[in-house]
């Protein structure tokens, strides 16, 4: 059989994500050769196995999630071609790696785009996370540099550029993504006075990205349906309370299943969140309402021995996954498919402009990066009788909202309506 055969993949992020690390390596199968080597210290790394002249053989691919499932899915097609060619995938590897160190060795300034783009890393990124600068990176030195990496930056055109996307057109996300980071780093290059024009900028629209999908928000009555059915949903007590805290809070998923006791002041009903561990790398402050601290009070009994408020299951000393939570929504039937953790913000946000809120308090309760100047005036501490104002008056609506479809539910049991 032909190596250009599709494969029925079976990995997901959800799946590789929740892998745990055992006593020895074990690997998960993705399909045709392809498989995510998992080591007992929790690396992952995606390997592609072969024959070749008749001698099974092996390729690594990088680690994930450095190397996400689509674009190992990738180099797994590209290696079949080469197969399809009488060519070793390896020893590809091997002479590109070759040749790439090469060429490096040639680089004598800042001038050359790679040199430059590994300055804009450390200069402009450093305050994001690790993981997303390996990203950045991971996509520079698989789609990018070894096209213009050694190229001066003056010397770059746009139908270099092109080139570059035109290649991953088939990934119209991973095209466009790889077409701004080239923009970000000319952007850099002209304010550091190194280049006049941006090659990337003519190119804009070329790859046509598909339409994001807006998270889901609920409405009055699906709110309530939705908080009876997280209270049947028989998970983990944490999962329960996570979800809880999720709702009462506003804040996104990541800040609150990594939220720490040493964080929480109960006596002042407040939470301060690190900035850190914020979107907008700002420290936000949340007002606790009275069913949030009747959440935490419980949650307290159950872990308030540890650093964090929601510990992971299976280890106490690191938070839930994310995956945790995602999964729960996944499960929970309340008439609404495809609701997600995310979707708890503007649902929030929805009601409380709707019961006379105004938009700089919902917006400052979201810790949004703020466009407006009145807005971005206020520290993260300020205006806080409007604010703890609101979000109890949330917490309250969600408890009105809930009795109302419980009502309505032993109504229709005793009528007998649908």
């Amino acid at each position: 059989m032909g190596q250009g055969r599709h494969f029925n993949y079976t990995l997901t992020p959800t799946r590789l994500n929740n892998a745990k690390p055992g006593e020895k390596p074990y690997k998960l199968t993705d399909g045709g050769g392809l498989y995510v080597l998992v080591m007992p210290g929790g690396a992952k790394t995606w390997v592609f196995q072969y024959r070749h002249d008749g001698k099974r053989r092996e390729v690594t691919i990088g680690r994930y999630p450095e190397i996400g499932v689509a674009d190992a899915r990738d180099r797994h097609t590209d290696y079949r071609a080469m197969l399809e060619r009488g060519e070793n995938p390896a020893a590809h590897k091997r002479a590109d790696k070759a040749e790439r160190r090469a060429r490096e060795a040639h680089r004598a300034n800042d001038g050359q785009f790679k040199a430059f783009s590994v300055k804009w890393i450390d200069e402009t990124l450093a305050d994001k996370s690790d993981t997303y600068r390996k990203q950045i990176r991971s996509r520079l030195d698989r789609f990018v540099w070894p096209n213009i990496g050694s190229k001066a930056l003056e010397d770059v055109r746009p139908a270099d550029v092109l080139a570059i996307i035109e290649r991953v057109r088939a990934t119209p996300n991973t095209a466009e993504g790889v077409r701004v980071i080239i923009q970000s780093v000319y952007n850099y290059a002209i304010q550091k006075l190194l280049v006049e024009s941006n090659p990337a900028m003519p190119l804009r629209g070329v790859i046509k990205v598909p339409a994001a999908e807006h998270y889901r928000h609920l409405s009055a009555a699906e709110l309530g349906a939705f908080w009876r059915a997280v209270g049947k949903q028989g998970a983990h007590p944490s999962t329960i309370a996570a979800v809880k805290l999720l709702a009462y809070s506003m804040c996104r998923k990541a800040e609150v299943l990594r939220a720490k006791w040493a964080e929480i002041d109960t006596d002042r009903a407040q939470w301060d969140i690190p900035a850190a561990r914020m979107k907008s790398r700002r420290p936000h402050r949340v007002y606790l309402s009275r069913q949030a601290l009747e959440v935490l009070e419980v949650q307290r009994v159950l872990t308030g021995s540890g650093e964090y408020v929601f510990p992971s299951a299976f280890r106490s000393i690191v938070p839930m996954a994310d995956a945790t939570l995602n999964h729960f929504f996944k499960r929970l039937d309340f008439g609404v498919p495809e609701f997600s953790p995310h979707g708890t913000r503007g649902t929030a946000a929805t009601l409380l402009r709707e019961h006379g809120f105004s938009r700089d308090i919902v917006e400052l309760l979201l810790a949004h990066a703020e466009r407006s100047q009145t807005a971005a005036s206020y520290h993260h501490h300020e205006l806080e009788p409007e604010r703890r104002r609101a979000l109890q008056y949330l917490a309250d609506e969600i408890d009105r909202q809930a009795a109302i479809s419980a009502a309505g539910n032993v109504v229709n049991l005793r009528t007998g309506t649908a």
